[in-house]
């Protein structure tokens, strides 16, 4: 009885310090729900800097049929300059650092990476120091009150061609003063190309031309 009653003590006082521990967090009270909201009403008018950390191109392709694969293209930099009152003006400019590719295999990174086979010949692929890849935007056609198709031109592999991006509003508002606050604004969109455009057929129709291009695009007020 001694025992539980001692027992029944400490667990008490270890509930009590947890407590008085958790109360100035509690007080200060915690958020509803995320900054962002998919709410028009708060874009800033502006220029805006392309999120480093936040802004990534996720691209698939069919892999001989039995499965799609895909990987990732980070660290792009950019900028966005928009009106909400006038969005079919605004203009996007992004630079995408192809030689740090992402991908779940690095026999396959290091494909897309390597160079050619034989001397003054060309790589498979992007070879060991690409150009970095760019997108700048030539006109945006609103479709909806969160969507517009984003028409540009895409650099990529040292070829140029026009390229629409099915682009929406994703959310807005102003980011939380530990990560530097600032007014924010973010789109998701999708876009096709055939790499074959690009210089980049090795192995089709083994691997899909056809390459699938899933964009999340965070930027924050300069």
């Amino acid at each position: 009885m001694r025992r539980y009653l001692a027992l029944s003590a400490a667990l008490g006082l270890v509930a009590g310090v947890g407590a008085i521990a958790a109360a100035p967090l509690l007080a200060q009270g915690q958020p509803s729900g995320p900054p962002g909201k998919r709410d028009a009403s708060l874009v800033k008018a502006g220029t805006y800097e392309a999120d480093p950390h936040h802004t990534l191109v996720e691209w698939q392709v069919d892999h001989l049929g039995f499965s799609p694969y895909f990987g990732l293209f980070g660290d792009i930099t950019g900028s966005l300059q928009i009106d909400p009152k006038t969005p079919e003006n605004a203009k996007v400019s992004v630079t995408i650092p192809l030689a740090k590719v992402t991908t779940a295999s690095a026999g396959l990174t290091d494909h897309l990476l390597r160079g050619p086979k034989e001397a003054g010949g060309k790589p498979d692929f992007f070879g060991p120091a690409p150009a970095a890849a760019t997108f700048v935007s030539t006109a945006v056609k609103r479709k909806a009150a969160d969507q517009a198709d984003v028409t540009g031109n895409l650099t990529l592999n040292g070829v140029t061609r026009p390229v629409v991006l099915s682009a929406r509003f994703y959310g807005a508002g102003t980011g939380p003063a530990q990560m530097g606050g600032g007014d924010n604004i973010g789109f998701e969109a999708k876009a096709q190309i055939r790499r074959s455009d690009f210089g980049l057929g090795f192995g089709v129709p083994m691997v899909s031309d056809e390459v699938e291009l899933k964009i999340a695009a965070a930027f924050t007020k300069k």
